[in-house]
């Protein structure tokens, strides 16, 4: 099962075209972005379109706004994955804040999952647009699908092209490491240098590209920093092992020690540590080979040697046994 897999797993690397492609085809939905998920629905029916029948779907709504309303849709979730003792925590407090790349994750994990059933095949007999009509909201949401010209909309676009639901895409920001940089480019007002408007729907899908590059680099920057996080976090759990004060002094942590605090990345600094360890393995087996020596010495020394008779003692005793 996917319930455990680790964040270097390939899961973690499906795009985010392939993620939405699989939602809209699945469920016969036009998502342009993944943080239109992130009220819990979408998720809910695909673990319905996994295991039919599973998921309270009269429970669920597609019209949640507010982070109560998407709770409750994560809570019908998770009760699910309880049923089907599937240990899988949702971070739902993260997940409600639609940020892309916490919904990205999860969607990412939660394809692993359902691939991972049946070979994420969905039963023929499936039909996603009535079990959600039985959502509160999911009628509607089926209507703008048929309204925008069905799921295949939303299938991703070649490079250069937005997958942006509106005709002029509203800006996003780019944000890194706390400082934001806000890309705003508005089609009111440009001034043409020929004058003529028939170069507008151009500079819209130029806006549209750089948007979506923006947003792209935006996850790029985020995936790579949760990444560099999750190994400092190991580097430090080894650290504090390696200052138990029962383990300080041993020549494998002193080596371990040597590596952390390197200054640079130079070579040597890998070796001198190979040498540490070397150099004591080398100073144990010499101490284990003088123990031995010396309990070979000593054991020799106490054997019982039984001296000679003299030549006195054996006439004496010759002498009784004649008497």
């Amino acid at each position: 099962m996917a319930a455990n897999i680790g964040m270097m797993d390939g899961a973690y690397f499906v795009g985010r075209g392939e993620i939405l492609s699989w939602i809209n085809n699945t469920l016969a939905l036009n998502l342009q972005k993944v943080e239109e998920a992130a009220n819990g629905a979408v998720a809910c029916q695909l673990m319905d379109a996994t295991h039919p029948g599973q998921v309270p779907m009269h429970k669920v709504s597609f019209e949640a706004r507010s982070e109560y309303e998407m709770i409750n849709n994560y809570k019908v979730l998770q009760d699910v994955f309880n049923k089907l003792k599937i240990q899988k925590y949702i971070e739902v407090a993260k997940l409600v804040k639609a940020r892309p790349l916490d919904n990205l994750e999860f969607l990412q994990w939660l394809k692993r999952y359902c691939d991972s059933i049946n070979g994420g095949v969905v039963s023929s007999s499936y039909d996603a647009v009535e079990r959600r009509g039985s959502s509160k909201g999911g009628a509607s949401a089926s209507r703008k699908v048929a309204a925008s010209g069905g799921a295949a909309a939303a299938a991703p676009r070649p490079a250069g092209e937005s997958s942006s639901s509106g005709a002029a895409a509203r800006p996003r920001s780019a944000v890194r490491r706390g400082s934001e940089t806000t890309v705003r480019v508005g089609l009111k007002g440009a001034s043409m240098s020929n004058g003529s408007a028939s170069s507008s729907p151009q500079l819209e899908k130029e806006v549209q590209r750089l948007n979506e590059q923006v947003t792209e680099l935006k996850l790029s920057v985020d995936s790579l920093e949760k990444e560099r996080d999750f190994y400092f976090a190991k580097l430090r759990d080894i650290e504090i092992l390696c200052q138990t004060p029962e383990l300080a002094t041993l020549p494998v942590v002193v080596a371990v020690q040597k590596i952390l605090y390197a200054a640079d990345d130079s070579p040597t600094v890998i070796t001198e540590a190979q040498a540490v360890v070397a150099t004591a393995a080398a100073d144990d087996l010499q101490r284990s080979q003088d123990k031995t020596q010396t309990t070979t010495v000593t054991g020799a020394a106490e054997e019982p040697s039984t001296p000679p008779h003299t030549a006195i003692e054996s006439g004496e005793m010759l002498e009784k046994h004649a008497l």
